[in-house]
Order: structure tokens, then C-alpha cells, then sequence
């Protein structure tokens, strides 16, 4: 029997397929950490008004469309040269990582950290930041603010070490450099331009503002949970060695995955228990909050903890979140509108400067707190995490505020409060993200003027007398918005499909309740309703309101009113007809 002959696999083979691996693998979580970008405008198109809900999902595509190509041209080049500057190592070409395409991989999976830290921002400032303002901050921050701080961190081609990792400060996968620099950015820049109107009564006091979405909010924060996988996970970016064909940093990938797992669900559990206690309920917002705190809380140790570690940040940081969130919001008087500060700043500092506690690191710190009980940890270990998370806390404040704090002086920052209280979406953008309500089935316009739904005009009143006793009558009707469709049908089939349709607020026999958002209880005794005008001349008003009324009716209270007003003249523009005839 002939044995067949091996195959023989050159080195060259080995490190090319080595690299495709990595490739591919970079690559992927690469896209994954891209997609987070949905999760972020989702989440905060959820907690701002109805009003601002495009200029909030502007901003978010305007971060990555602006912030990516200045990171390319400069960012980068400020990053590699900041880092070797300070760590003694080689200065490199400003819009360069490299030149193969492995260089040009990791390039584009450093500029998808850049624009997280980036695009964290606009949910602190949403509301009232002018557009121009926002994409001006963000180009500066793309281009130099994240650039330093990651070379401090991360970049410094030709030295040993970037200055920070050379003293001591570990953050594996941004839980400072990229959550905790957006988290602190937002919140100075939130400082600097003020609350929104009516956020704070006149003695101080806190109004609350809820936004318009709960879902999308949810939505979003699963998008983004999903997305951190790739943040997270995908820092461990060389699957195989390419020189000895063995694994690489895929050796402990299982526990980082582990760890972002463990740190997103207790982050869960952590808000929903200090939001029992608090307030009594489990609020929906702080659940949503807290998973996305948890997740920052592990984000910076992935790979230095226990999975016990991971259980105790990832609740105490979202413990922490409904607190700071109240001491930003009643004592520092901050309208940090989407919890910015609290989900991706404190959370990310507690995590980095806890670490030690529950590390994984024996040798270096006494085998953390679960492995070597808690007089075996090392005083000095909790040294550079400090001094490390002070240093980007104090460039971060000082730079975003010196940004925001010339954009203001120039007028520029904010918009009018006119141009607030009407709205980003209709000021900034000239656009209304939700132009119509309920759910329009029939034409609220047109339609023959006939009593019946044949359109027949000639029908004959028993009474012999002219409809409305000749007068043109307004029926103006308050009710349920989801029972506006069925009253739009009613109307149609009388011959009265003609109307003007309002959205309304206000209060009559129904009970006022009590509202919540992220843990702040208000009343709610101004309730949305369809205000429906319709105003007729040869169809009964009677038959009008009888037709409203069935519609409308659920039999509960709230369900409206129904008015008649007598109307004295009347003017078609079009025509200059006046009068019956106009109607």
C-alpha cells in the first residue's frame, strides 16, 4: 500500500493564514462595534421630547460622517505622536497607522472607539445644542481630545509603553478612555450650556421632562448590549501568532466574554434594586441604564477579574446610576438629559479603580479580594487606576469646557429659547419627526357636503326645515387620540368627512395620575386628546355629534366631550364664497 504524501505547509503559509484569521476576526468585531451606533441613536432618541427627535438622530449620523474623517486625517497621527512623544518612542506620519492591511484594519477599529466616546456626547447636551456647535465639538474631540487621551493609554509606536500603562494604569478595552472621556465630556459640556427651559422651577426645584419613547429607548440599549460584544470581546484582536501559529489573545477570550456578560446583568440588577428601594418600583429606564452601566463598569478590567469581580462591578455600577444620576440632577443642578454621565462616567472610573479588589493578577496585587481576602491586596495597586482616571478626568474637563465655554461666549452654543420650545427638529432641521398621529384610514379633507354616505343632497328632513335651522354650526369634540380613526370613519359615512384635527392636551372628570421616569415621580393630570372641528351647514350638527359619540365612547372616563357652537359667517378663500355656501 502506497501511504499518500504529506502535505507541507511552509511558515509563510502559516503566518499568511495566521493573519487572514485576524483579519477577519478584527474585521467583524470591528462592524459589530459599528452597528452600536444604532444602539446609541435609538437609546437616546428614546429619552429626549418628541420635538427633538430627529436633531438627536441627526447628531448621531453626523458624529460618524464628520468624526471619521478627521480621524483619519488627523486624529490618528495626534494619537501615535502624543503617545510617542511622551513614552520616547518614534514619531509617525499624521494620517497613518501603517501601510499594510493589517495597519489599515487596525486603524478602522481604532476610529470605531473614537466615535463611541464621540457620539456619547449628544445625548448630554440634547435638547437645546446648536447643531453647528455639536459637530464643531466633535470634529476637536476626533481630532485632539481622544487622540490624547489614547496615547496616553494605548499608542505609542517605537516606546516600551504608553506613558500611563508605563506607571501602572490598565484599561483594556476603554472603560475610562472611551465611556469614561464621552461620560465626563457630556457632562461638562452639559454644565456649560445650562438646563433645558423648565427643567428647574423657580425655588430650585427639579420638573421632570420625560421623553417621548420607552421602546426605542429599550430598543436601543439591547442593540448597544449586543454591539458590546464586539467592544469587549473584540479588544482580544489577535485570534493567532502569526510567528508560532499558537493562540494568541483568543487564550483567555473565553473570560473576557464571560466577564461582559456577568457585568451586563448584574449592572441590571444593581439599578433595579437601589431603584426598589428608592422609589418602590422597578423603574424601566434605570433597568435599561443599568445594563449599559454594568457593561462600562467591566469594559476598562475585562481581562484583569475574577468572574466574581465581574458579579460585584458589574452591580455596584449599576448600583451607583440612580444615585449619581440624582446628585447631577438635584444637587449640581446638570441636565444631563440621557444619564450620560452616570452610565458611562462613574460607571467607568468605579470599575478601573475597584478592579484590584477582585483581579486576577496574583502575583502583583495579593490575588485580589475573592482569591487572597481583603489584607492580602497591596495598597499601591489602586495608585495608578486613580492617578490614571484623574489625569483623563482633568484634560477631558478642561478642554471641553474651554471648547464649549468660547462657543458660548460667542452665542453660539445654544439655541433660542424660542427655537427650544418649538423644537430642534423644526428649527435645526425644518422637519417634524411625527407629522401626523392615530391612524389616518379616511381623508380628513374633501368629501361631498350630502347627508348619507351616498353623498346624496336632496334627502328630505321630516321637519321640513332647513338643516341647523339654516345657521352653520362648529362641532368641536375632545377625545381619545386611538379613538380619533373610528370618529374620522363616523364622520365620513354622515357626509361630514371635512375637519381640522388638533393635538391637545388637558383635563377634565378623568383622574389625574402619577407618572415616572427614571425614578422621578410626576403627575399627570394634562392628558393628550384629539381636539376635532367640524364645522357643517347642510348636515345636522345633531348627526354630527351622534356620530362623534359612538365613535368615541369606550364607556371609561376620559373619554371627552363633545361641543356646539354657532358660527357667525363664514369665507371660502379659494372662491370668496361666504356663508352656508362657503361650508
Amino acid at each position: 500500500m502506497i501511504e499518500p504524501p504529506l502535505l507541507e505547509v511552509s511558515s509563510s503559509d502559516l503566518e499568511s493564514l495566521a493573519t487572514g484569521m485576524n483579519l477577519m476576526w478584527a474585521l467583524t468585531v470591528t462592524f459589530l462595534i459599528f452597528f452600536m451606533h444604532a444602539g446609541f441613536a435609538m437609546l437616546e432618541a428614546g429619552q429626549v421630547r418628541s420635538k427633538n427627535v430627529a436633531n438627536q438622530l441627526t447628531k448621531n449620523m453626523l458624529t460618524w460622517a464628520v468624526g471619521i474623517g478627521v480621524f483619519f486625517v488627523i486624529g490618528m497621527g495626534i494619537s501615535n505622536n502624543v503617545g510617542a512623544a511622551l513614552a520616547g518612542g518614534e514619531s509617525t506620519p499624521l494620517t497613518m497607522f501603517g501601510e499594510g492591511s493589517f495597519d489599515w484594519v487596525m486603524w478602522l477599529f481604532s476610529a470605531v472607539f473614537a466615535m463611541t466616546a464621540a457620539t456619547i456626547v449628544s445625548g448630554a447636551v440634547a435638547g437645546r445644542a446648536k447643531l453647528r456647535a455639536y459637530v464643531a465639538y466633535t470634529f476637536l474631540l476626533a481630532a485632539v481630545i481622544y487622540p490624547v487621551v489614547a496615547g496616553l493609554v494605548w499608542y505609542a509606536p517605537g516606546a516600551d509603553a504608553p506613558l500611563l500603562d508605563a506607571f501602572g494604569f490598565a484599561d483594556f478595552a476603554g472603560g475610562m478612555v472611551v465611556h469614561g472621556v464621552g461620560g465626563v465630556a457630556g457632562l461638562t459640556a452639559a454644565w456649560i450650556l445650562g438646563a433645558r427651559i423648565d427643567k428647574y422651577a423657580d425655588d430650585g426645584s427639579v420638573n421632570v421632562l420625560p421623553g417621548h419613547s420607552l421602546t426605542f429607548a429599550v430598543l436601543g440599549t439591547l442593540i448597544l448590549c449586543f454591539g458590546w460584544f464586539g467592544f469587549n470581546v473584540g479588544t482580544a484582536a489577535t485570534v493567532v501568532d502569526p510567528g508560532s501559529f499558537e493562540l494568541a489573545d483568543f487564550d483567555y477570550v473565553g473570560s473576557v466574554a464571560m466577564v461582559t456578560a456577568l457585568g451586563m446583568g448584574l449592572g441590571a440588577v444593581g439599578a433595579s434594586a437601589v431603584s426598589i428601594v428608592t422609589i418602590g418600583k422597578v423603574d424601566t429606564l434605570y433597568v435599561a441604564n443599568g445594563m449599559l452601566a454594568g457593561l462600562v463598569g467591566v469594559t476598562g478590567p475585562t481581562d484583569l477579574i475574577t468572574p466574581m469581580g465581574a458579579i460585584a462591578i458589574g452591580f455596584l455600577a449599576g448600583a451607583q446610576l440612580p444615585l449619581v444620576f440624582r446628585f447631577v440632577e438635584q444637587y449640581l443642578k446638570i441636565d444631563d438629559v440621557c444619564a450620560v454621565f452616570p452610565v458611562h462616567g462613574s460607571a467607568g472610573m468605579l470599575g478601573l479603580i475597584l478592579y484590584p479588589l477582585w483581579s486576577i493578577e496574583g502575583t502583583a496585587i495579593g490575588g485580589g479580594l475573592v482569591a487572597g481576602g481583603l489584607l492580602s491586596i497591596e495598597a499601591g495597586a489602586f495608585v495608578p487606576q486613580i492617578v490614571g482616571v484623574a489625569v483623563l478626568t482633568v484634560w477631558t474637563v478642561v478642554t471641553t469646557a474651554a471648547i464649549w465655554g468660547a462657543f458660548k461666549a460667542a452665542g453660539q452654543a445654544r439655541v433660542t429659547p424660542e427655537h427650544e420650545r418649538d423644537g430642534l427638529d423644526l428649527a435645526e432641521h425644518g422637519v417634524d419627526t411625527y407629522p401626523e398621529f392615530g391612524k389616518p384610514d379616511v381623508a380628513t379633507d374633501g368629501g361631498t357636503a350630502g347627508h348619507g354616505s351616498d353623498g346624496d343632497s336632496s334627502v328630505l328632513r321630516a321637519d321640513g326645515g332647513e338643516p341647523n335651522d339654516g345657521e352653520i354650526k362648529m362641532v368641536t369634540a375632545i377625545v381619545r387620540p386611538d379613538r380619533l380613526s373610528a370618529v374620522k370613519t363616523e364622520l365620513a359615512q354622515i357626509g361630514a368627512p371635512s375637519l381640522t384635527v388638533t393635538n391637545v392636551s388637558g383635563r377634565g372628570s378623568q383622574p389625574a395620575k402619577k407618572g415616572q421616569w427614571r425614578g422621578e415621580e410626576y403627575t399627570v393630570d394634562l392628558h393628550q386628546k384629539a381636539k376635532i372641528e367640524c364645522v357643517v351647514a347642510d348636515v345636522p350638527a345633531a348627526d354630527v355629534i351622534t356620530a362623534v359619540r359612538e365613535a368615541a365612547n369606550t364607556g371609561e372616563p376620559g373619554d371627552g366631550k363633545i361641543f356646539v357652537q354657532t358660527i357667525e359667517d363664514a369665507c371660502q378663500i379659494r372662491t370668496g364664497k361666504r356663508g352656508r355656501e362657503a361650508v
